[in-house]
């Protein structure tokens, strides 16, 4: 299924112009319009999911399949120190465009990004108590 008015649908099926990196049956990978750092990549599915919650089991596991082979082949070509895999899904997360995709941004000694968060102070209590939240 495809989204007549997505803009990352139209994108991974080549209807818009990208710096592709990768393309198979079921993704392309392209270059972002705003990277964070030099080599800043996305995974597109070529089917419409708005979100990691409507993405199939087995895309998601074929999805990070390919981010390891292209984490690899990237920090080889751009001799990069790192790598971050980000994925955002809702507006509260962070997304921007509702079509499912993976970030793979290469990391460099003071490139000046900085992708974090500030850990909260929790109990052990507070911890089991989430846990059973979670686990039922």
């Amino acid at each position: 299924m495809k989204d007549v008015n997505c803009i990352f649908c139209k994108i991974a099926n080549g209807e818009i112009p990208s710096k592709t990196l990768y393309e198979d049956e079921q993704f392309r990978v392209i270059l972002d319009l705003g990277p964070a750092t030099k080599g800043h990549a996305l995974i597109l599915p070529k089917e419409h999911y708005a979100n990691l919650y409507e993405l199939p089991e087995e895309l998601a596991g074929e999805t990070m399949k390919l981010a390891k082979k292209m984490v690899v082949k990237m920090t080889e070509r751009l001799k990069c120190e790192g790598f971050n895999l980000i994925q955002n899904n809702g507006d509260m997360a962070g997304q921007t465009v509702f079509h499912f995709h993976m970030h793979m941004i290469p990391r460099y000694q003071a490139d000046g990004q900085k992708i974090g968060w500030k850990p909260m102070e929790v109990t052990q209590e507070e911890l089991e108590e989430t846990r059973n939240e979670i686990v039922g």
